[in-house]
Parts: structure tokens; C-alpha cells; sequence
């Protein structure tokens, strides 16, 4: 059964396997440029952000301008791609194909039992889905390490569903560590579910398609950040730090920059001294006199902004937990294909 399940998905096999090696390549050839240039900013040696971010910026440019930041987006995409690409080759027609072309009758009168057809299938593709993603992972992970630590020192900082600067950000965190192999995990299961119930490949591929993009959107968006009770920062605005006003007629949303490097930020919000959301009134110097007159005035209000965040310290500790979760799901699809094929199947 081993050996008849490779070569009935040797053809992704061989796919996958091009396509590490030739990332393999890429990477490898261009992986002591960018370690080069990391250590030439002096960065490897810079300790806090006051004295780091002019190097970081400058590292950061030299790599966006270059080819260096196309491969810096393009393992993102990789990434991202990955784990949808398995469950739609690799998971959704395991089962589908041989339901079509009615093999599967031809291995159940072989002396094969249900129970090991439909296990050896799991496991061996299952895990060849892991291994393929997280050695995707592994490769991209080493090669932007340089960028990845530069981009936290560079002054900026992670917006919710924005930004690209920290691993907590939503757009890296799951094109770095080990979650990927439960997005894997999740999508082959994903795929070899639809596949069993449904009964016909393409249709198959589109709903694990849909549902697979649905999970990831819904999960970075709305549930990832309530995995770990966020922490707050609350500092006093003062006119020389406020960085933004939004004035609409009697509304005003006021903020100021954020220090806290490589951290998620969820929200951010003006209080007053009784703890109440400042949205108004707008103090009349914004409406008649300048921005500096208008900053003078909202530093007299005494507000101070409350920040709701994830620090970056909290990285392999989301990674574990989302990993967890993602091969939980994966075990309990699995589970289902395996319950229908032994008692629904006919």
C-alpha cells in the first residue's frame, strides 16, 4: 500500500520536489549576499533601537530596491501559496480520483481492509505534506532572518491586518515558523474531506479552495489576536508626539507613535482623565488656527492613549498554540474521512 500510494501521487511528489530545489538555489545563492550586507550595516552589533534605526532603515532600502526584495516577497507569497496548493493537488483528489475511475473496489478484494487503505493513504501523503512545508519554511526563515531582525529597529510598527514589520505582523507570521506545517496539515485534510464527501475532483478543489482561504483570512483577522489576553500601554499625548489627527465636523480621533519594537499592534485610542474614548469635541484652535495652535490645544485636554498590543516576545509562544490548533482540526478531518470511508462508503 506504501508503495502504490507514491506512485499514485508521484506526479505532485516530483512537483514538490522541483520546487524546493529550485527555491533551494535561489536562496542559496543569494542568501550571503543579504547576510553580507546585514552584517556591513552594523546592525549585527547594534543593541536598542534609539542608536539602530537610521541602519535599519538603510539596510531595509538597500534590499527593497534589489532583487533581494522580490525574493523577500515572493517567499511570502510561497508561503501563503504553499499550504493551499497541497490540500487542492494532494488532498482533494487522494480519495476523489480513485471514487471516479472506481479503483478503490479493486484494492478492497486485494485482501486490503478499508481501515489500511484509507490510513496508509493519510500518513504517507499526510506527512509528506508536512515535511514539504516545513522545509519551504525552514529555507525562507533562514534566508530573511537578516530582514526580519532589521525591520523592528527600523522605527516602525505592526498595524492590525497591515505592516510588515515584525514576525507578530499578520502578513509574516505565517510565512515563518513552524505554522506552516499545520497549514499544511489542515489544508490535505481539508482537501481529502471535501473529497470524500463530495465524490468529484473539481468540485472538490473549489470548495477546499474557498474554505481554506476563508479559515486563513477569518483566523489572522479575527481570532488569532484573542489566543493570548493582549497587554496595554497607556502613555500621555503630549503636542510633540501626536502623529495624527482625524478631524469630521465635531469628531476627532488623536494619536501618537508607538514604541514598542517588533510588537502586533491591535488598537490604539485617545482616553480622557475619567477613562471615557475621546472623540470630541474638537477644541476650536483645530477649526481657526494652525496644527501647532490645535496640538497645544489637545495636549491641555490631559488625554492619554491606551494601547492594546501582543509584543514581540509572544512569537513561538503564538506559533506553538496556532500550530496546535491547526494540527487539531487536520486530526479530526482526517478522523471524518476515515469514519465515512469505513461506514459510508460503498
Amino acid at each position: 500500500m506504501i508503495w502504490l500510494t507514491w506512485r499514485q501521487s508521484r506526479a505532485q511528489t516530483m512537483v514538490a520536489l522541483a520546487a524546493l530545489a529550485a527555491m533551494a538555489i535561489a536562496l542559496t545563492i543569494t542568501g550571503p549576499h543579504l547576510a553580507g550586507l546585514y552584517r556591513s550595516s552594523g546592525l549585527s552589533a547594534c543593541h536598542g533601537q534609539a542608536g539602530c534605526s537610521n541602519a535599519a532603515n538603510t539596510f531595509i532600502g538597500e534590499v527593497t530596491g534589489g532583487i533581494d526584495g522580490f525574493l523577500f516577497n515572493l517567499c511570502i507569497g510561497v508561503m501563503y501559496l504553499a499550504p493551499g496548493l497541497i490540500g487542492v493537488f494532494w488532498g482533494a483528489p487522494l480519495i476523489t480520483r480513485e471514487l471516479e475511475a472506481n479503483t478503490f473496489r479493486l484494492a478492497w478484494t486485494q485482501g486490503v481492509t478499508r481501515s489500511r487503505w484509507i490510513a496508509v493513504k493519510l500518513a504517507v501523503i499526510g506527512l509528506a505534506t508536512m515535511l514539504t512545508a516545513g522545509l519551504l519554511s525552514l529555507m525562507t526563515s533562514w534566508w530573511a532572518g537578516p530582514v526580519d531582525r532589521a525591520l523592528p529597529l527600523a522605527g516602525g510598527h505592526v498595524g492590525k491586518g497591515l505592516g510588515a514589520f515584525g514576525r507578530l505582523s499578520p502578513l509574516l507570521f505565517g510565512a515563518r515558523g513552524i505554522t506552516p506545517v499545520g497549514y499544511a496539515a489542515f489544508a490535505f485534510a481539508l482537501g481529502v474531506t471535501a473529497g470524500v464527501l463530495i465524490r468529484r475532483t473539481l468540485p472538490a478543489m473549489a470548495v477546499t479552495v474557498g474554505s481554506f482561504v476563508f479559515v486563513q483570512i477569518a483566523w489572522s483577522n479575527w481570532i488569532r489576536s484573542h489566543l493570548i489576553t493582549p497587554l496595554a500601554n497607556v502613555v500621555p499625548i503630549t503636542p510633540a508626539k501626536i502623529n495624527s489627527l482625524m478631524i469630521n465636523v465635531n469628531h476627532i480621533r488623536v494619536t501618537t507613535a508607538v514604541n514598542l519594537p517588533g510588537a502586533w499592534i491591535l488598537s490604539r485610542r485617545a482616553i480622557t482623565t475619567t477613562g471615557r474614548t475621546y472623540t470630541g469635541p474638537v477644541p476650536h484652535a483645530c477649526h481657526t488656527q494652525g496644527i501647532r495652535a490645535c496640538n497645544a490645544a489637545i495636549g491641555r485636554l490631559h488625554l492619554k492613549q491606551i494601547v492594546s498590543y501582543q509584543p514581540a516576545s509572544r512569537f513561538w509562544e503564538f506559533q506553538w498554540y496556532e500550530t496546535a490548533i491547526f494540527l487539531a482540526a487536520a486530526l479530526a478531518l482526517a478522523g471524518i474521512s476515515f469514519w465515512w470511508v469505513r461506514r459510508r462508503l460503498t
